[in-house]
């Protein structure tokens, strides 16, 4: 159980249940998700219009599904292994506790669906999974100024950019287009601007549904790739393990466009010049270089990389101009008597697919503005021996070489 690193699932529909029983959809077509993917993190699926009224209920009907699971060797580089899942039921009915209301043609109302891994996937008696999956979902209603709201990352292509500048027009990896507004509240990632986007860039977006349409107000930025190439997932192998990296394998969870050398729950491996650009999402320090760079790549970081699609006709060398460390979820037990409030830190065991990566005991710093969830409100709620799953930036610390979490969400786990 360990070692899954994936459920990637059709969702053949989503349909929110009137009082009278009908089914009004709520996706466009049947994409493919990969609910391993946001860990801790949220991103847009899709919009539909949905008649005035009130939902009490959401059914979820599934198609063919698929594990993978991390094969570490005892020397070298460890491997993905990819199965067919057996789903012991392929339409789950989830009973809301505050109803999806829509007040008004146009106006946005959300639904948050989060897939629990854990309770989903089964195992025998000596906890190796079986290939079985029960599905079990978390729903719930969200307004777009609801925390469950917000939209943590939603990575899409460029279709154009307004000749005014205020925003452009993406289109999202399940291939729906939505508009993207920008203004005094939006901050870019590198420097850039909207001035900088092409029809070649892809972005990662964060930020929230406009209140008065289905539009993406957005509060931050960062382009990808300038070349129409990106690639981003799980670092499981760097070569050299120590110094410059020349290169490091790349377990692949998003992928644009999807007609490279590259798929999706594979293994890649980026090759690395030297030339590369390192930088940050969501990190606005012009001091980042020092805090990640190619001596400072470690198995279990959560990056994307930018270059030109030809340069990712192999998966076995892939070029890239762009990598970006990213924030992710690592499911974690907190270290007894390691929590000092006073310097708001606490040490951890990294546990699930990253444990695997991680072995070592990783210490997480917080900062004011680290957000407390599910429970938690600060450093202080936390316990010896407490299952917490941290949302941030996994980093080397340049002077000691030690493994470093910096915390953007902490939230307590079931």
């Amino acid at each position: 159980m360990a070692s899954v690193v994936s459920f990637a699932v059709q969702l053949q529909s989503v349909e929110a249940i009137d009082s009278e029983g009908n089914g009004h959809p709520l996706i466009s077509g049947t994409p493919t998700v990969d609910f391993a993917r946001f860990n801790g993190l949220q991103t847009l699926l899709d919009m539909n219009d949905v008649p005035v009224g009130t939902y009490n209920s959401v059914q979820i009907t599934l198609g063919t599904a698929t594990l993978g699971y991390l094969n570490v060797a005892a020397i070298g580089a460890p491997t993905v292994v990819t199965e067919a899942a057996t789903l012991t039921s392929s339409t789950v009915t989830v009973n809301l506790s505050k109803p999806l209301i829509i007040t008004q043609a146009g106006a946005p109302a959300g639904l948050r669906m989060d897939f629990d891994l854990r309770k989903s996937i089964q195992v025998d008696s000596s906890g190796a999974i079986t290939g079985n999956v029960t599905p079990t979902f978390n729903v719930s209603s969200v307004a777009n100024t609801d925390p469950g709201g917000y939209i943590d990352c939603f990575d899409a292509a460029v279709v154009s950019v307004s000749s005014g500048g205020q925003s452009f027009v993406v289109q999202g990896p399940h291939g729906e287009n939505f508009t993207v507004n920008v203004g005094g509240q939006t901050e870019w990632e590198n420097n850039e601007s909207i001035s900088d986007l092409t029809t070649s860039s892809i972005v990662s977006i964060s930020g929230t549904l406009d209140q008065a349409d289905q539009t993406i107000d957005a509060d931050d930025i960062g382009i990808l790739t300038q070349s129409g190439f990106y690639a981003g997932g799980q670092i499981t192998y760097v070569t050299p393990t120590t110094g410059p990296a020349t290169s490091f394998d790349l377990y692949v969870r998003g992928l644009l466009p999807t007609t490279t050398g590259l798929t999706l729950g594979d293994i890649a491996t980026v090759d690395l010049s030297g030339s590369e650009n390192y930088f940050i999402y969501w990190f606005h320090n012009p001091l980042t270089h020092f805090v990640f760079n190619s001596s400072l790549l470690l198995p279990g970081q959560h990056v994307s990389v930018g270059g030109p699609a030809s340069g990712a006709t192999s998966a076995s060398d892939v070029t890239v101009k762009r990598v970006v460390l990213r924030h992710w979820g690592y499911n974690t037990t907190v270290v007894a008597n390691s929590v000092n409030a006073a310097e708001g830190t606490f040490k951890v065991q990294i546990n699930g697919f990253a444990g695997v990566l991680i072995p070592q005991t990783v210490t997480v710093y917080t900062a004011p503005g680290t957000k407390w969830r599910n429970g938690l409100s600060s450093i202080g709620g936390l316990t010896s021996g407490a299952n917490v799953r941290v949302v941030g930036l996994l980093i080397k610390d340049p002077i000691s070489g030690n493994t470093c979490l910096l915390a953007h969400y902490v939230d307590t786990l079931d």
